[in-house]
Formats: structure tokens, C-alpha cells, sequence
């Protein structure tokens, strides 16, 4: 039996759809960067209700900031949007269809088969009426042996994410231009994507898709190397209050060594919540998938508002290194001792 938070959360999206829909919104998908094989592809997206543009009409221009830059977007925008349970997404990849499912929050998770070269390729995705959005596809080549797995606060980018007010003022509050990338981590991710052409880049995080769209355009922003986003869905499921922003982690890890088996990943994390146990846990159960672990020690200042420190540093191996630095160019600089990057 579903839980009775997710029934209340259900007949909430409910009645928001039924309001939203008389004022005129309609259904609209937005794309995510997936990836796949040859013969298969993970297709991302969601699909939230949008106000349709009039037709003929100027957009509104964005107030200009002070200091010179873009009009911020703040956090809380992105989680007030209506999700469109149980709608069919359609999806076109070179020239064939398929029609899948959102879930009860609007989200597409979902394989495909396909018969694609290696490389970047483009899925088209509507829905109802709306208008067709590109998702890019990164098709992993037959043999590919490497791969990077990255996590996002604190790793990529500066947040203080466990602490409870100042999570709650980052990601529902503050400007997105105010979001501070981490110091060398675009340039250390950057060497390793050029160091293995066409191996995957893999941002996983257990922040909400909701936070999707700002996410991506702050790497591009900061020069990250393109790749797929695996984030998750906040709020109750059908058997728990909220979801486990661990077993998140865990699963998508396992997914990966399931789909890749070939491929040896560089998992690379901090010491502020629980990567080194997850990256621990994963190298025990998949020993031939961990090529090495890099850690990113946060400083004492960071330390204190992420609420904790792990407790020991993990000793790695011949086979699978464990580094540890504050930023990306030690991180490199390790990791080049080993011949990876």
C-alpha cells in the first residue's frame, strides 16, 4: 500500500494540475542528457505544466544586474512548477519512435533500444501538444575502458549542502550566479575527459531534478566537460516518507557496473557527507570497476558547516588508488602519478 504522504502528495499534484490546466497551462518536457550503447540509450527528462507562449509575442527582457552579468534565476522557481504524472512522452531517435511513461512525478527514467554509432547524438521529445525539445545523447563506443563518475556539492561546486538552513538558502534562495564552483575541479575534469576521448562523464548527485536545468547551465558556465546528470526525485515514495539520497547513489553505481562492464570508473567525491563509504561499498562489490577514487578534503571552515569530517581516510591499492586533496589540481597531480590523467 502506497505511503499516506505520497497519497497526500498525489492529490496535491492533482489538484495543481486541474487548476493549472484551466489557466491555460499546457504539458512541456524538459530535456536531460542521457546516455547509452550502441544498442541501447537512457532517456532523462520531466514533465512539468508551462504557460504557453501567445503567438507574436516579445519575450520580456530580464532586468539588468549591477554588476554586469545575466538576471540570476533563484532556486525556488524551479520546485514550483506542476509535474504531469503518467503522461506519454514521445521520443524520436533517428527516425524510429517510442513511447514511454512519466512516473508520479513527472520524471522519464527509461531505456530504449536503439542501433546508434558512437558519439553525440539528439532524441526528440513531445508530448501531447507541446513543442518538440532536443535531449543529447552520448553513445559509449564498444571497448571504451574508462569513465568518471563525479559527485556535485562540495565536489564540483561549493554548497554546505548538509547543513539544513544553509541547503534550504542555496537551493531555494540564492542566485544561481552566485553558486561558486570549486577551485581546479572543471580544469581536473576537463584533463581526465581528454585524457579518454568518448568516455562517460557521469554528474551524480542527490539533489532534486527540479534543480536540473540550473545544475546544467552552471557547469556549462563554468566550463565543465558535458555530461549526464543522475539526480532524484524529493518527497515520499510508495513505502517511506523520503527518499535515500545514499541508496540513490548505491543503485545508480551498480547500474552503471551493470551497463559498462568493461569500463573502469574514476569515482570522485569529498569528505563532508558519505561518498568514501558509497565509493567504498561499490569497490567491495565491484573490485574490476574502480580505477581510482579521488576525495576532495574540504577545508576546516567547510568542515564545520557541512556538520562533519569522515573519520579516516581510506587506503587504496595498486589497482584501484585512493587520492585525497583540496582541490582539483592536487587531485590531478596525484592521479597522473598513476598514469590517469
Amino acid at each position: 500500500m502506497m505511503h499516506r504522504a505520497a497519497r497526500i502528495e498525489d492529490w496535491l499534484h492533482d489538484r495543481r494540475e486541474v487548476f493549472a490546466r484551466k489557466r491555460g497551462y499546457r504539458p512541456t518536457v524538459i530535456p536531460f542528457t542521457g546516455y547509452g550503447s550502441t544498442g541501447w540509450v537512457r532517456i532523462l527528462c520531466r514533465v512539468l505544466l508551462a504557460k504557453p507562449e501567445k503567438p507574436g509575442a516579445v519575450p520580456r527582457e530580464k532586468k539588468p544586474r549591477t554588476d554586469g552579468r545575466d538576471a540570476g534565476i533563484r532556486g525556488w522557481r524551479s520546485f514550483t512548477s506542476v509535474p504531469v504524472k503518467a503522461v506519454t512522452v514521445t521520443i524520436e531517435i533517428s527516425g524510429e519512435i517510442h513511447e514511454v511513461e512519466a512516473d508520479r512525478g513527472g520524471v522519464v527514467d527509461a531505456v530504449v533500444q536503439v542501433n546508434l554509432t558512437p558519439g553525440w547524438h539528439v532524441a526528440r521529445l513531445h508530448t501531447e501538444d507541446s513543442a518538440v525539445q532536443e535531449a543529447p545523447l552520448l553513445i559509449v563506443a564498444p571497448g571504451t575502458t574508462r569513465g568518471v563518475v563525479s559527485d556535485v556539492d562540495d565536489t564540483v561546486m561549493v554548497t554546505t549542502l548538509p547543513r539544513p538552513l544553509l541547503a534550504a538558502w542555496n537551493t531555494f534562495v540564492l542566485d544561481e550566479h552566485a553558486r561558486v564552483p570549486t577551485p581546479g575541479m572543471a580544469v581536473f575534469l576537463e584533463r581526465l575527459a581528454a585524457s579518454a576521448p568518448g568516455a562517460p562523464m557521469i554528474y551524480l548527485s542527490t539533489g532534486a531534478w527540479n534543480v536540473a536545468p540550473t545544475l546544467t547551465r552552471f557547469l556549462s558556465r563554468n566550463l565543465y566537460p558535458a555530461g549526464a546528470l543522475l539526480l532524484t526525485d524529493w518527497g515520499p515514495t510508495h513505502d517511506r516518507l523520503f527518499r535515500s539520497g545514499r541508496e540513490h547513489k548505491r543503485e545508480n553505481l551498480r547500474r552503471l557496473a551493470v551497463e559498462f562492464p568493461e569500463i573502469r570508473w574514476i569515482l570522485i567525491g569529498d569528505d563532508g557527507q558519505h561518498d568514501e563509504d558509497i565509493y567504498s561499498e561499490f569497490l567491495q562489490e565491484f573490485p574490476g570497476s574502480v580505477a581510482a577514487v579521488a576525495i576532495r578534503q574540504l577545508s576546516p571552515s567547510e568542515a564545520v558547516l557541512a556538520g562533519s569530517r569522515s573519520k579516516d581516510a581510506v587506503e587504496g591499492t595498486d589497482e584501484s588508488p585512493w587520492v585525497y586533496g583540496p582541490d582539483g589540481s592536487s587531485l590531478a597531480n596525484q592521479l597522473a602519478n598513476y598514469g590517469l590523467v
